[in-house]
């Protein structure tokens, strides 16, 4: 009886423990990924941080922070795609965060981690970090004037390659991004600017003194230096017609004058949104300059958000849409990352979808391509991605409104009305080409055999990282064995000891040894490039966490819980029975098949996941304080924007309650 009793526990113990040391590989087990961060260098596309969804989201609904920093290479086929490797180096000082931004400078082969929230741990001060491609290695920067710089998330961000400058235009701040942060969630109405050469940086004023977040911000080749491109989003104060933004509203800064202009656009006009992607191309003869939206989270009344394109083309300023053609069931999602690749085709990564819990496409790790000119064999806008195709035609849909052909020659170069100034007027007959040949590496590039090669060994690391994964990996599970084999062996130890003092205490009653209680993993997740076997601490769902006496989660011995985003879905942990799909498909489909339900070729059949609101969840709590630490490094805003309602509340953005507007 004693043995047989010894038994169970043993296995109890070990199950207990082999689901403690779980762990997922980034790509084995990946299902979907949002609100992260990319950029190219070298044909090699890097993801950072982010959220992500590990296997069957109706068994697994926890978000979990992406630790790793990817790479996808656009030259290496993966089922159409560019193949995803795990090889690269990420230590526990560099942060992973969500809603940030990369810069890259690709003469210098680096880029540049600015920005992002913290996801249920406390954000540390402010640092600029920066990952040497040639060397695979992160390093901390200590920049001129960082010390008046606070971390924003959200915001709108884009780098220039030739000129390697990265700008920053709003965002928000939190408790999620500022230490010591402990009001409400604020954002800014200013443009940060960072010189990757000097190493220094600038404040700018926006284009007025209106606070906004979750918009995009685009560069195009324009006037004497170039031009940003600001739309989108949300604006604050919250409120009567104010809180949202109208997609006739095109705000442009004059980088050679540091001068910012408001031009209205026409056409079809999209939908107010957010937490979309968009990317900018322009025809050869730069004779227009077309910027490709696709997606995004809606505004109410709409409450779920996009599966569509609209392209806007400048400098007539008008709104094209370009899919679907025909009314179809669409696939909203939003917090995705737009990569344009070489002037024609932008890759589509990722997003959270608010009405279903499928998986993104896992074979090619939640990627989609548009093909901006539909320069495939089918002149399909959505297709598998080309790694021949570098060069860009301006598709029929476009010059049927603005004239020319796919070279460019359009006739249509001017608002349909008029412009808002006069300087845009001259700015826009002029086409910015950068020097030749071009500005120079500041420090040693290796040859070109080596250089931007993430595989290529080097002084700098302790191992190749091809065979660092793999031994690493099969460290973390010999480890994980002996680990187990330790701790099962000190509970027969104690098992048997205990029984024998009962079985020697002939006077008393037998007592059944109570079982040890088994000791949880640290809470702190590993390190996953220390040794590719990080432990991630699963985000508690709403309904398991520990609650105060106000109904807001409590977790001991740690900082208040980190406001998430206002008028924000993620990071929202979806629960199975709020989020049960029964359409028995497993994943989401590779590509769009236009005037037809999405499909995945590899399950031959089709499928349309059901959807149900997600859980309510409180209200902010009132504002405290934290504006002053806003207004120290930004200008003050007209009035501080009240609380927003969090997911699920009656005007949450996330939930079903009213059609998608076309």
């Amino acid at each position: 009886m004693i043995l047989r009793t010894l038994h169970f526990r043993l296995v109890i113990a070990a199950v207990f423990f082999q689901v403690s040391f779980q762990q997922y590989d980034p790509l084995k087990d990946f299902c979907r990924r949002f609100a992260h961060q990319t950029t190219v260098i070298d044909r090699k596309l890097y993801i950072d941080g982010g959220l992500v969804n590990y296997g069957n989201m109706q068994q697994n609904p926890t978000n979990y922070t992406n630790t790793w920093l990817l790479y996808g290479d656009l030259d290496v086929n993966n089922q159409n795609f560019p193949q995803e490797y795990e090889t690269l180096t990420k230590n526990a000082t560099v942060p992973s965060v969500q809603g940030g931004i990369l810069w890259a400078d690709t003469v210098n082969k680096l880029f540049y981690l600015y920005g992002g929230e913290y996801y249920l741990t406390s954000p540390e001060p402010f640092t600029l970090w920066v990952y040497d491609v040639i060397y695979n290695k992160w390093n901390a920067t200590s920049s001129g004037g960082s010390s008046q710089i606070v971390r924003a998330s959200f915001g709108a961000g884009v780098a220039i390659d030739d000129k390697a400058v990265g700008y920053y235009y709003g965002g928000w701040l939190s408790n999620a991004s500022i230490p010591g942060w402990s009001g409400g969630p604020l954002a800014t109405s200013n443009l940060l600017r960072y010189d990757m050469i000097a190493n220094s940086w600038t404040n700018h004023s926006g284009p007025d003194t209106t606070p906004r977040a979750e918009g995009v911000m685009l560069y195009i080749p324009a006037s004497d230096s170039g031009m940003l491109v600001y739309f989108g989003g949300v604006q604050t104060p919250y409120g009567a017609g104010n809180g949202s933004w109208s997609g006739k509203q095109i705000y442009l800064f004059d980088i050679a004058n540091d001068k910012w202009y408001m031009q209205t656009a026409t056409g079809q006009v999209p939908d107010m949104r957010r937490r979309f992607c968009a990317g900018a191309t322009w025809a050869q003869d730069q004779s227009s300059y077309n910027i490709y939206l696709y997606g995004g989270l809606s505004m109410p009344p709409n409450t779920v958000g996009f599966d569509d394109v609209y392209i806007l083309s400048i400098p007539s300023f008008t709104w094209i849409k370009w899919y679907p053609t025909t009314n179809m069931t669409g696939y909203p999602h939003h917090s995705l990352s737009c990569n344009v690749i070489d002037n024609a085709q932008m890759i589509i990564m990722g997003g959270t979808f608010p009405n279903s819990s499928q998986c993104d496409v896992p074979a090619v790790y939640g990627m989609h391509n548009l093909n901006l000119g539909k320069q495939d064999v089918e002149g399909g806008r959505w297709y598998r991605f080309l790694p021949n195709l570098t060069s860009y035609e301006v598709p029929s849909e476009i010059t049927a409104v603005i004239g020319g052909g796919a070279k460019g020659g359009a006739t249509q170069t001017a608002p349909a009305h008029s412009w808002a100034d006069n300087d845009l007027s001259v700015y826009f007959t002029r086409k910015y080409k950068a020097s030749s040949p071009g500005r120079t590496a500041t420090r040693y590039i290796p040859p070109t055999s080596t250089a931007g090669n993430p595989n290529t060994a080097t002084p700098s690391q302790t191992q190749p990282p091809a065979s660092k994964n793999a031994g690493a990996i099969a460290g973390g599970t010999v480890g994980g064995v002996v680990a187990l084999a330790c701790c099962i062996g000190i509970v027969y130890f104690c098992l048997r000891r205990r029984d024998k003092k009962g079985q020697q205490a002939a006077a008393s009653p037998p007592i059944e040894p109570i079982t040890p209680t088994a000791e949880l993993p640290s809470s702190n997740p590993a390190s996953p490039h220390s040794n590719y076997s990080a432990f991630h601490k699963p985000a508690m769902s709403p309904s398991s966490r520990p609650e105060t006496a106000n109904g807001y989660p409590f977790y001991p011995s740690a900082p208040p819980p980190l406001h998430p985003s206002p008028l924000s879905s993620p990071p929202q942990e979806l629960e199975t029975p709020h989020h049960d799909s029964k359409s028995g498909g497993s994943v989401m489909p590779t590509f769009h098949q236009p005037q037809a339900p999405l499909w995945h070729p590899q399950q031959q059949q089709h499928f349309h996941p059901s959807y149900s609101p997600p859980p309510s969840s409180p209200p902010y709590p009132s504002p405290q304080h934290g504006a002053e630490m806003a207004q120290q490094y930004f200008p003050p805003p007209p009035q501080a924007p009240p609380y927003f309602p969090p997911p699920g509340s009656s005007v949450e953005l996330a939930s079903a309650r009213s059609p998608v507007a076309r």
